[in-house]
């Protein structure tokens, strides 16, 4: 395994990533959806920090990422936005507002840069989305692919299970791949597919892959940042590694304040005026 590192910026930006994939070093990518969060892991040294549309599911609690809005997807990331000084800021693009409309799309990302200050906007899909993405570039806007497990596609998939593990969907999805390369995609995650496959896509790909679910042969990997940190008790799948648990740590941190409240063992004489 390639140990090697490069000197990086101040700011991490597409060149750095591209740079990073040159030179064999491993690229780490963490979700944030709020400006703490996104302070702590950029103090931490993390290179991208993805506003993902988990924010469905992670801050809002809904069953899937379908239902966020833009103008949330904006919110979050003007906040973390605030909170990143050094890792590069990328923000999914919430479903409904690529696919199929080109000048949809288009419209979409604008507001993401312009309202949010993120340096990238992510969006799922191959040939289908292949329109959307050239008009997204077109503006300038650097454009990160997602292909594999596509969550906004799980209505259409009927579930989250693992995704080209038959030849025709493997050798689609590395034409697909090939093709977001070609278009100008600055970089591809690859999600819940074989091993195997990820490792072979990442080798023929010049651009850097992003891992979640698909083994160690990407350039980089990316989890959620409440998930490795052991806050979402009820979800573990078998890529997730946990990190922490703070959902321990927190139910007893409540637990002692409620009992310090209750029995006047809070606040005390040294943290009252």
């Amino acid at each position: 395994m390639s140990t090697n590192t490069i000197d990086i910026p101040k700011k991490v930006t597409t060149s750095t990533v591209a740079k990073m994939k040159q030179a064999g070093e491993k690229i780490a990518m963490i979700t944030a959806y709020d400006y703490t969060m996104a302070s702590l892991v950029d103090a931490a040294g993390i290179d991208l920090i993805l506003v993902g549309d988990s924010a469905a599911n992670v801050m809002a609690g809904y069953g899937s990422t379908l239902p966020i809005t833009l103008d949330q997807m904006i919110y979050h990331a003007q906040c973390v936005t605030r909170g990143a000084q050094r890792a590069m800021v990328i923000v999914d693009m919430p479903f409904g507002t690529y696919q199929g409309n080109p000048d949809e799309a288009l419209r979409s990302a604008v507001r993401i840069m312009k309202e949010s200050g993120a340096s990238a906007v992510k969006l799922e899909g191959g040939r289908e989305v292949k329109e959307s993405v050239e008009r997204i570039l077109s503006a300038g806007i650097p454009v990160m692919a997602h292909l594999g497990l596509t969550p906004q596609s799980v209505n259409k998939f009927g579930g989250y299970g693992i995704r080209a593990k038959g030849d025709a969907e493997a050798q689609k999805l590395m034409e697909d791949a090939l093709m977001l390369q070609e278009l100008g995609c600055f970089s591809l995650v690859l999600e819940k597919i074989p091993a195997p496959l990820a490792a072979r896509v990442s080798q023929e790909l010049a651009i850097p892959t992003i891992g979640i679910g698909a083994g160690s042969g990407t350039d980089g990997q990316v989890l959620v940042l409440q998930d490795m940190l052991g806050m979402n008790s009820g979800f573990r799948p078998k890529f997730l590694r946990l990190y922490a648990n703070l959902a321990e740590t927190i139910d007893n941190a409540v637990k002692n304040y409620i009992s310090d409240v209750k029995t006047l063992a809070f606040p005390s004489a040294d943290e009252s005026y």
